[in-house]
């Protein structure tokens, strides 16, 4: 979440409380559970998505370690799961030690699928209660409902592409970072050396967050094509009236010269040079000096690249999603 301006808040201890829990996957929230913790409803729902894969490997390691989510209360629609609807996978304080085939034996895990169950909205599910709806009907529609949210989200980043999720996110909310983001290759779920079979079973496991990190890896990267683009076209534009503007101050300065030269010694004028229209070939060389710079071949060259980068824009739009257009029109916005 990006909170801009006003970063007080009224009450920390809900303002916590909601961070954690991510509010059921709602993204009409305000004026509900957030716009009662922070002063100001000036704020934005962002979030960062990673490899399913290796988000799995990386929290089943911190598991390992003992982590729990003991204090997360897992609220949906007013209430928290009761024990039949999600059974525990260890018994005793923690999961301290556990073997990787144990804790993907567990089939109330909450690492499965963890991405896609965060940002859908458990309601259209009936929350924990599996008997609501068939299993495949269920799957359906939190991955569509995580898939909406995502894209109406006013940012979202990928840990794998660290450099782009940096700029987009500056290009969105106009602001700069004070260094670049780094990409670490080597993390705890990296140096898990896992054979090709769990590596599918992994992926089974998590196979809607597998569809939704698909989806959001194409959408992330349309969009940071278009943000690149723009930033080429917005500099081709500024260099253009640069020129335009130099041109036309160099023209003026050089019919008032002449003019001054005229007023004072007409005849002199006439008599050093007996064309009658002394400023016609000059201005043309000038003229055409300026437009062309030092290279002949500038002009040419930046039609081509223009009429190129037209067609590619062209490309581009053609094959962008509603994902994309929704954020480009809400871009200036957010800003």
């Amino acid at each position: 979440m990006s909170h801009r301006k006003n970063r007080k808040t009224q009450n920390p201890e809900k303002y916590h409380v909601s961070r954690k829990e991510v509010l059921e996957g709602k993204l009409d929230w305000f004026p509900g559970a957030l716009s009662n913790c922070v002063a100001s409803g000036n704020f934005h729902y962002i979030t960062i998505l990673r490899d399913p894969v290796s988000r799995y490997l990386s929290e089943w390691r911190h598991v390992q370690r003992g982590a729990t989510w003991k204090a997360s209360l897992h609220v949906c629609d007013g209430r928290p799961p009761t024990s039949e609807e999600l059974p525990s996978c260890y018994t005793g304080d923690d999961w301290s030690g556990c073997p990787l085939k144990e804790f993907m034996d567990c089939p109330y895990n909450l690492a499965n699928n963890r991405q896609v169950r965060m940002l859908s909205d458990l309601t259209l599910v009936g929350c924990y209660n599996l008997s609501v709806m068939p299993e495949k009907q269920r799957n359906k529609v939190l991955l569509e409902s995580a898939k909406s949210n995502l894209k109406h989200m006013a940012f979202f980043g990928l840990t794998e592409f660290q450099r782009k999720t940096q700029y987009l996110f500056e290009k969105t909310f106009n602001m700069n970072f004070i260094s670049p983001f780094t990409q670490y290759n080597t993390t705890r779920a990296s140096s898990v050396e896992i054979n090709e079979e769990i590596q599918k079973r992994i992926e089974g496991l998590n196979f809607l967050d597998m569809e939704l990190y698909s989806y959001a890896k194409d959408l992330f990267l349309q969009r940071y094509q278009f943000m690149r683009q723009k930033e080429h076209q917005d500099a081709r534009r500024k260099r253009q009236e640069q020129r335009k503007f130099l041109k036309g101050r160099f023209l003026q300065t050089h019919f008032q010269s002449q003019s001054q030269g005229q007023n004072q010694s007409p005849g002199q004028n006439l008599s050093q040079n007996p064309n009658p229209n002394p400023n016609q070939n000059l201005t043309q060389n000038l003229s055409q000096n300026l437009t062309q710079s030092s290279n002949p071949n500038l002009i040419l060259k930046e039609n081509r690249g223009s009429q190129k980068q037209g067609s590619g824009q062209e490309q581009s739009d053609s094959s962008t999603s509603n994902g994309t257009n929704d954020y480009i029109g809400s871009v200036e916005t957010w800003r």
